[in-house]
């Protein structure tokens, strides 16, 4: 799972629009970037509810464009179960969509960019931070 291949998490997305070079610097310096389809709609989210919709929706194509964007299949699904019903047992639940997010990255064996510290509950996931 470790290496230099990554799935990005929407708050280093964020980084890099708002223009982090250190974060720009990774992401240029990556073997390969992939973008979960649950980061795409927390974007969209965060787009449509900003000051800047147009400039922020473009920037939102950009990254579909030229990104890889993964999406869910069965094989997620059941990553998914798997991931909830553990945090339920440890009684540390994390945001709905993070699981999400934690379950294609476990589905395909990528590292997770993140800078949420609560990702650290998983023990099946590689974690990054930038």
């Amino acid at each position: 799972m470790t290496g230099n291949k990554f799935l990005l998490d929407t708050n280093i997305i964020a980084a890099w629009l708002t223009g982090e070079a250190s974060v720009a610097d990774k992401i240029d310096g990556a073997k390969e970037l992939h973008i979960p389809i649950i980061v795409i709609g927390e974007l969209y989210y965060g787009a449509l509810y900003s000051t800047h919709v147009q400039k922020n929706m473009k920037d939102i194509q950009k990254i579909i464009k030229y990104y890889n964007v993964l999406g869910i299949d069965e094989e997620t699904t059941i990553v998914y179960g798997k991931i909830k019903a553990a945090l339920r047992k440890k009684g540390k639940p994390i945001p709905e969509n993070d699981i999400w997010i934690a379950a294609i990255a476990q589905r395909y064996k990528l590292t997770i960019v993140t800078r949420d510290k609560h990702f650290k509950e998983i023990d099946s996931i590689s974690l990054k931070s930038w």
